[in-house]
């Protein structure tokens, strides 16, 4: 059924309620067709023809003309008792005609400077067909007698003038819609011609009345043809004759209302008169899709005009979408080079391969944001929000802003931090992981990152070529000597083997980071060139510092052995804790401090070891939890010990993922101590969305996806989170 409908006549179908998940409708004619509810899933619309069947087109063309006709009589008939007023017939005061010609000017400006209410459209309709009425059955002579006769005449008059707009905006507006060879030049014509009925049948004295009844009439077809044209082009003033057309046209056209169109594929559709209301909409692609501002769009992010711009031409270049939602967008190969996106919410977007060069990413939400091959070239990320389910495959990124420029500033916190230096192939990705990392310890420790960006900022110490761990040990304790007031302090170690080393260090807000970075290098490239004789000067002459730079030397030197590596500590009120395992290397100063940890490789022993202390550390916590009341129904305890038994089976999870998983499982069995505890919530909440990242990529079969759709929902009812 994949290929069943491709190039297909389905005008007039009715799949209501179908799932057509992946289904392929590309070159179909889809006119007429009703999927509301359907499920779309990954479905290709491409290059299909939407909207409405021919008879409905023809209905439409014949109202559009018709309303015209009548917009055009029923203006110049109000002239024409304008022009009846003006000339003083049958006892009436002309006064009564200056007033209603002031009235009616005062008017057409207030349409003009303020624009058109539904309400007054809709009085205004009432007043018109009540003065046809009126007119038809009132003798001439009750008329000249009668004063408060001429009060109704100057109303009706007025009415009339304004439902001639009214009628000609929304007949030339659906004209627009329609957008059909000669039918906005044929409702003028038809207006026209009204115009001319009107005054043959409004005008009841002298001659001169007809002049009145043509001016008026033209006046208010120009005006409504005005309206109509700005109400099609987006004028906000008149958003309601556009709605108004736009919901008339749309009856019999294809509808889409409800459906699950997550992942659609509608590129170069014509999507005129199609129904969108209520429609999912998450990563839709409308690359080049036509006439979509014709389409219903209300309550979807496709009512705002420029995002509607932005997801059709894929076309963002410095422009700023600052604190937009653009949850959901589908942006795939977008430019967005140098446009600001300060704030903006841009979860569950597609990214791929879009140019976000020079974007400014500060305070943009980014969680579940597909990024892979992005170009992040300069863009600025302070404080943006990413998760370990932010898709970051194969970015291109030669360097990135940690901050904001400023006009004291305007090439901030840059990485790397040597301004002669870009990343290298799989350094950003490298760069990025600490940072995920980072951030759900945050997370789960209730620590605001902004709190500790604002103190300390990252230090990166590339080495492509391999690394001399003597030199390397060396350089970075004499900068840290040097920089007293810099605080540098070793927090990460990264790299595969001897090829690709990255030293992490945290330094001041501060500090000058191109200046350590070079003088680090300088340092170590001195060291490097020593002889021997002079090294072993260089080493008594710093004696007291032997024993810390012996130990960084050799978490250097075991580090680069394994395959690959990532070592990495933190503090929490002030002991050092590490990704994998606790470690006792601490080399620290009297003005200097540096922290490391034994390194964790694919194939160390210390995998092992961390693996199994973290599993007895998780289960005596689990122990401490009380047991179901009731054997027949799991309480927490036995659930937690469930979940840590799937986690610890599963091959498919790496060993520096399962120890992380654990720690979650034990986060969740600590709150579970005092599971009403707001605080308690949050951390366990927190833990649950980590796990539910980490089963992410997991095949569906696999055991700890399977024990996870059955235990997590059970332990977020334990707690009662939503």
């Amino acid at each position: 059924m994949v290929n069943e409908f491709k190039n297909a006549n389905l005008r007039g179908k009715d799949f209501r309620g179908k799932n057509f998940t992946g289904v392929d409708f590309s070159h179909a004619d889809i006119r007429g067709a009703n999927f509301s509810n359907a499920i779309l899933v990954d479905a290709n619309f491409s290059y299909t023809k939407a909207g409405l069947p021919i008879f409905y087109a023809i209905s439409y063309v014949i109202l559009s003309l018709i309303v015209s006709l009548l917009a055009g009589l029923i203006a110049a008939y109000a002239g024409a008792i304008i022009g009846d007023l003006l000339s003083g017939n049958a006892n009436i005061p002309s006064a009564f005609g200056v007033i209603s010609t002031v009235i009616l000017l005062i008017l057409f400006i207030t349409i003009l400077w303020q624009g058109l209410g539904l309400l007054l459209a809709t009085l205004a309709e009432v007043l018109a067909a009540c003065s046809i009425i009126v007119l038809a059955l009132l003798p001439e002579n009750d008329v000249g007698n009668s004063s408060a006769v001429a009060v109704v005449l100057v109303i009706l008059a007025m009415a009339g003038a304004i439902v001639g707009v009214v009628n000609m905006a929304l007949a030339l507006a659906i004209a627009r819609v329609m957008i059909l060879p000669g039918i906005v030049s044929s409702t003028g014509l038809m207006a026209v011609l009204g115009a001319v009925l009107g005054a043959l049948l409004g005008v009841r004295s002298q001659v001169s009345a007809y002049l009145m009844a043509g001016v008026v009439g033209l006046v208010a077809i120009a005006i409504g043809m005005y309206v109509g044209w700005q109400a099609i082009i987006g004028n906000q003033k008149y958003l309601l004759i556009r709605s108004l057309a736009i919901s008339i046209v749309s009856q019999g056209g294809t509808s889409f209302r409800g459906a699950n169109l997550t992942d659609t594929n509608f590129t170069q559709a014509n999507l005129k008169s199609v129904d969108f209301r209520q429609a999912t909409l998450t990563r839709t692609c409308w690359l080049q899709t036509k006439n979509l501002a014709q389409a219903r769009l209300e309550s979807t992010y496709l009512e705002n005009p420029k995002l509607r711009q932005l997801v059709v031409t894929k076309e963002g270049r410095e422009q700023n979408f600052d604190r937009l939602n653009l949850r959901e967008l589908n942006l795939e190969n977008a430019n967005l080079q140098d446009a600001s996106f300060i704030g903006t919410d841009l979860s569950e977007a597609n990214l791929q391969n879009a140019n976000l060069a020079g974007a400014k990413l500060a305070q943009a939400q980014l969680y579940q944001t597909i990024l892979n091959q992005a170009c992040l070239t300069g863009a600025y990320i302070q404080n943006w929000g990413i998760s370990t389910d932010t898709q970051l495959a194969e970015i291109k990124c030669d360097y990135i802003y940690m901050q904001l420029p400023t006009k004291d500033d305007p090439d901030p916190c840059r990485k790397p931090d040597n301004r002669r230096e870009i990343f290298q192939t799989g350094d950003f990705a490298e760069f990025i992981a600490p940072i995920i990392k980072t951030l759900n310890l945050y997370q789960t420790q209730n620590i605001d990152p902004r709190q500790v960006a604002n103190k300390f900022k990252t230090l990166d110490l590339f080495h492509y070529e391999g690394i001399d761990p003597t030199a390397a040990a060396i350089a970075v304790t004499q900068l840290a000597e040097n920089h007293p007031e810099a605080g540098l302090e070793i927090v990460a170690l990264e790299g595969r083997g001897k090829d690709k080393i990255r030293l992490q260090a945290i330094v001041a807000n501060d500090a000058n980071r191109s200046e350590l970075y070079q003088e680090y290098f300088q340092k170590y490239t001195e060291i490097q060139s020593l002889t021997y004789s002079d090294l072993q000067a260089l080493l008594l002459g710093i004696k007291e510092k032997e024993e810390r730079i012996q130990s960084l030397e050799k978490l250097l030197e075991n580090a680069i052995h394994q395959p690959k590596f990532y070592v990495e500590t933190y503090q929490n009120q002030g002991e050092i804790f590490m990704s994998q395992s606790k470690g006792n290397v601490n080399i620290s100063g009297s003005q200097g401090n540096i922290s490391g940890i034994s390194a964790v490789g694919e194939n160390s022993a210390m995998t092992g070891v961390a693996i199994g202390a973290i599993s007895g550390s998780v289960s005596n916590t689990i122990n401490q939890l009380p047991a179901s009341s009731e054997p027949d129904k799991p309480g927490i305890k036995e659930l937690l010990t469930e979940l840590q038994t799937a986690i610890e089976a599963d091959n498919n999870l790496g060993e520096e993922d399962k120890a992380e998983a654990l720690e979650q499982v034990k986060a969740i069995a600590e709150a579970g101590q005092k599971p009403e505890d707001g605080g308690m919530q949050k951390t366990a909440k927190t833990a649950l969305k980590f796990l539910k990242g980490t089963i992410a990529d997991l095949p569906a079969t696999a055991t700890l996806v399977e024990a996870c759709s059955k235990l997590l929902p059970l332990i977020t009812k334990f707690f009662g989170l939503p």
